[in-house]
């Protein structure tokens, strides 16, 4: 597996693997917008010559925000969005970033899993967070320099 930066022929994957995994996926304009944005992290995870995940990240000053990971039904179990959460968390940390931020939906517990294994810690409820009216935890992980 390789992980690397986007590129920008990477978006149109990108997007059609991010309806293929939420309910409320971005459009593509919204992740061209975000691979032009010189606060985001962004990564693509590539197995067997395809795009097997991606993750990306908005830093600020001293926080970024992790604003999605996903990895395609073929290739989850391989441990291909931890390898992500981990590069996104040492470009953050080479960005002068100290904490990462998340929202996870309550009903996702495999993503709250990974999260929990990898540090992050529950920190409040955004009640009605999402379109469909399910509530977000909100998750924090001091990043290490």
């Amino acid at each position: 597996m390789e992980i690397r930066n986007w590129v920008y022929e990477d978006v149109y994957a990108v997007a059609a693997l991010e309806k293929e995994c939420f309910r409320d996926p971005w459009t593509y304009g919204m992740l061209a917008e975000t691979f032009f944005n010189s606060a985001a992290i962004t990564l693509v995870a590539v197995e067997e010559g395809k795009i097997a995940g991606y993750a990306f990240a908005v830093k600020g000053v001293e926080d970024a925000d992790v604003a999605n990971i996903a990895v395609a039904p073929q290739f989850r179990r391989r441990g291909i969005a931890q390898a992500l959460l981990k590069a996104l968390e040492e470009r953050a940390a080479a960005a002068g970033v100290q904490r990462l931020f998340l929202e996870v939906r309550v009903s996702n517990a495999p993503a709250m899993l990974l999260y929990l294994k990898n540090g992050f810690t529950g920190s409040y409820v955004r009640p009605r967070y999402y379109a469909d009216g399910e509530d977000a935890l909100v998750m924090v992980k001091s990043v290490a320099r």
